[in-house]
């Protein structure tokens, strides 16, 4: 672990190395868990606000437990999330096949919001849990996307390269080229011992 201004980050993100493999997952974190995808306060307010232009991208088990639950509910512990279709899709679940996307994108990408989706999603397999004095920053490692992993080892991207537009997004651009700098001299290191 090493710090970055008011961030704790775990040294994975730079070791590990990830590239979402959709033809092989098939989406499956959009469909498998126990829990909506989290929420910060200001995104349950965004998606209030765009669910009226994203609603026809949904599907109607989707529309419906939206309807019936909200744009976002509060989780079991206590957490802002998505809500789930019999707990188990995300509520923004569409497919391209038995492919799981999500809808929120799919309308972001067709220039109807100009808001992609919720930034854990975006930076998964990152996960942040903001804390009173700092966030800390850790690679989440999942069952499901181990072929994401193998992905990642073929091209070798490391985990923060893959999700860079996400932390861009999520902590600004000088925090990622600070990460960029530590990522560079732990490779240095990494070097020079192997050297020896």
């Amino acid at each position: 672990m090493f710090q970055l201004g008011k961030t704790i980050v775990s040294e994975d993100i730079l070791e590990k190395e990830f590239v979402c493999n959709l033809s092989a997952c098939h989406g499956a974190c959009c469909i498998d868990g126990d829990a909506g995808a989290p929420l910060s306060k200001e995104e349950t307010k965004i998606l209030e606000e765009i669910y009226p232009k994203v609603k026809p991208y949904l599907r109607k088990e989707g529309q419906d437990i939206i309807e019936e639950k909200g744009t976002w509910v509060v989780g079991t512990e206590q957490d802002l999330e998505t809500p789930l279709i019999d707990d188990k899709d995300c509520a923004y679940v569409i497919f391209d096949g038995k492919t799981a996307l999500c809808g929120i994108e799919q309308a972001y990408n067709e220039g109807v919001i100009n808001w992609k989706k919720p930034v854990s999603c975006h930076l998964y397999p990152i996960r942040v849990k903001d804390f009173t004095e700092f966030a800390a920053v850790n690679y989440d490692r999942w069952d499901i996307c181990s072929d994401a992993c193998t992905l990642g080892k073929e091209l070798q991207v490391p985990v923060y390269k893959f999700v860079k537009e996400a932390l861009v997004r999520r902590f600004g651009e000088n925090w990622y080229l600070e990460l960029e700098k530590v990522a560079n001299e732990l490779e240095a290191e990494r070097k020079n011992k192997s050297r020896k």
